[in-house]
This record gives C-alpha cells, structure tokens and sequence, in this order.
C-alpha cells in the first residue's frame, strides 16, 4: 500500500531558540500560519490521492508540541476528524526533544499521533553547545525513551557537517538513534543559509562549511549503520524546494539536490567494492552486478562514477548492472567469469 504524507507546515512559533543553522522561514517557505486554511490544505491533498493510498497528515516545519497549547490542541483535532472520518490513518508531528513530557504525549495519542520525529541532530553536548541547540544530550536520552516507552513510533533527524562535528560524533549519533529503538531517521547534511549565525559563523571563518563530496562520504558511513541496523532512512538531504539556491537564501554549504541518490551510490559502491575484494575477483575478470528494481542508477553511480571506479579498483575487463526481481533496496549479488552480457 502506497503511504502519502499530508505536510502541514507550522512556522517558527513553537520554539523560542534559535540554533545557529536554523532559518525555518526558509526551509518551510512559510512565514505565516493560518488555521483556516488547514482543513482547505488537507482537502486538496486528498483529492489528488489515488484509492487505496494510506495517507497520515504530518505537522512540519517547526517545533509542534511547542506551540501554544490550545493552538495545539485545535490542529490535532481538525486532524483527529479526518482519522474518524477515515480518510486518514494517522498523524506525526515533528519536536524538539525539550518538548516532550508525559502530558505532552497523552494529548498527541488521544488525536491519533503515531509517529513523532524528533531533532536528535546530535548526540555529543559539544556540538549541541557549538550549534547553540539549547539542550544537552541527556534532553534526547530522555524525550527518545519517553516517546518508546508510550508506545509512539520514533524518527530520528540527524545533521551532518554541524560546528565542531567529526564523523566519530556522526556516528555515535546514529549509533542513539539506534539503540532508543527509532523506527525511521533522517540525514540531513549543513546547509548555511543566509541571515543566520552559522552564516555569519563561515564568513568570519569561525565554521568551514562542508562540501557536497564530503558530506556524501560522511552520510554514507551513517546510512550504512542505520542500514545494518534495519533502521529506515526516510530522507537523505533536503529537497530542491527547500531553499537550495541564492534566491532561496542559500549561503554555502551540501546543497545538491541529489544529495540522496549521491549518498546511496557511494553505499553501493563500498559494499560492492568490499565484495569484490573478499570473493578475490582476479584482475581483467568480467563482473556482473544485480541489484533491486530502480537501483540500477544508484549501483552505477552518478556519470558511471561507481562503474569507473570498481573496473579501476580491480582491474577489470569489464562491469555490468542488472535489475533483480529478487533483491530488496540496498541488496546486491555478483557473478564474474571472462565474458558476460551488458546489461547498461
């Protein structure tokens, strides 16, 4: 059954901190918020969705459960009626960990909230305190096993390339993400957007802001924890739409709009390369490659970067990437021998 997030977008009302990556205004491209178009919102939505679909309305873009209480309280209803109607089979809302509370998480399961994504951006108070987050470590510890513990599914939003962030700090965030028992992450590399203090932070030369080749190295050492640990990674990067380009406010910074697609190319390409040298394919051998429906341009790599790169690293005569039926995402299997069929 095909899931269809309805997104409600809720500007910065909720959270009266302000990190020094955050410029809601424009990731969202929301200013303003009007309650009396939301119903409206949720009805065109729906309209285009095909039967069958399974859709949940999602409260984004800025700290939900941190909004005035009776604000809250009126959008989970207007939510809470397209559950009873059963146009909708549920709800998430988007938080920061020092917004959650076991009052907090009795309102959103009496309105139909299953899944709560939490900014869990990093788990190291170095970084928390670098980026001026406005909670420690112990915030996340704390909200992660309270929303578990209630019975709500749990997402995690992780950054990469953050102020004083290393990769070990990367990982040891997915590594939280993990072991709380989220269900589902999301990867979002730095971007600088203008008119905020990581802005003015690149330009005095306090923070280099990272490059969309690194930041596709360092995602895709997170995504394979995550992947190993049969976590779902919903997002890698953020969308075209949202800010990346100078008109949009876009400062420095991984701004690739296929920043998902690069990230996964580079996950195919280690675990190939890793099984390849422990089935000591011998030089000038012809390698076939099989791998999910609608992976092939991910195993290959963006321009055929994966392809050049393996037939260099083993010395091969030749590489090929076929669709299998058979294999789930990020599975892959391999023959070689001394010819074989081009299949890309």
């Amino acid at each position: 059954m095909r899931h269809v997030n309805i997104p409600i977008f809720i500007p910065h009302l909720g959270c009266p901190n302000t990190c020094v990556f955050c410029n809601q205004r424009t990731i969202s491209g929301v200013s303003s918020f009007d309650i009396s178009t939301v119903s409206r919102d949720i009805e065109k939505a729906l309209s285009t969705v095909e039967d069958g679909a399974e859709c949940e309305i999602a409260f984004f873009g800025g700290s939900f459960t941190g909004i005035d209480r009776a604000l809250m309280t009126e959008l989970l209803k207007i939510a809470y009626s397209y559950i009873e109607s059963g146009r909708v089979t549920s709800v998430r809302c988007s938080t920061r960990p020092d917004y959650i509370d076991t009052e907090i998480l009795e309102i959103l399961g009496k309105y139909g909230v299953r899944t709560i994504e939490l900014g869990l951006q990093s788990a190291s108070d170095k970084v928390l305190s670098a980026t001026k987050r406005g909670h420690t470590f112990e915030d996340e510890r704390r909200a992660s096993e309270l929303i578990v513990g209630s019975g709500f599914e749990l997402v995690g939003q992780m950054m990469i390339g953050l102020p004083h962030s290393e990769l070990s700090d990367e990982l040891m965030t997915a590594d939280f993400i993990i072991s709380a028992g989220a269900s589902g992450a999301r990867i979002y590399p730095t971007v600088v957007f203008k008119d905020t203090e990581l802005c003015d932070m690149a330009k005095r030369g306090e923070y280099t802001p990272i490059s969309n080749e690194e930041a596709v190295v360092r995602a895709a050492s997170v995504y394979e924890r995550f992947y190993d640990s049969d976590v779902d990674v919903i997002r890698i990067g953020l969308q075209a739409s949202e800010g990346l380009t100078e008109e949009g406010g876009y400062y420095a910074g991984a701004s690739h709009s296929a920043m998902g697609e690069l990230v996964l190319g580079e996950f195919y390409y280690r675990r190939i390369k890793r099984a390849l040298a422990e089935k000591n394919v011998p030089p000038h051998a012809a390698v076939k490659i099989y791998v999910p429906r609608g992976s092939v341009s991910k195993a290959v790599g963006q321009k055929k970067k994966n392809k050049l790169r393996l037939t260099e690293d083993f010395s091969l005569a030749g590489i090929s990437f076929c669709e299998s039926s058979a294999l789930s995402d990020g599975e892959f299997s391999l023959v070689y021998d001394e010819r074989t069929d081009q299949c890309t």
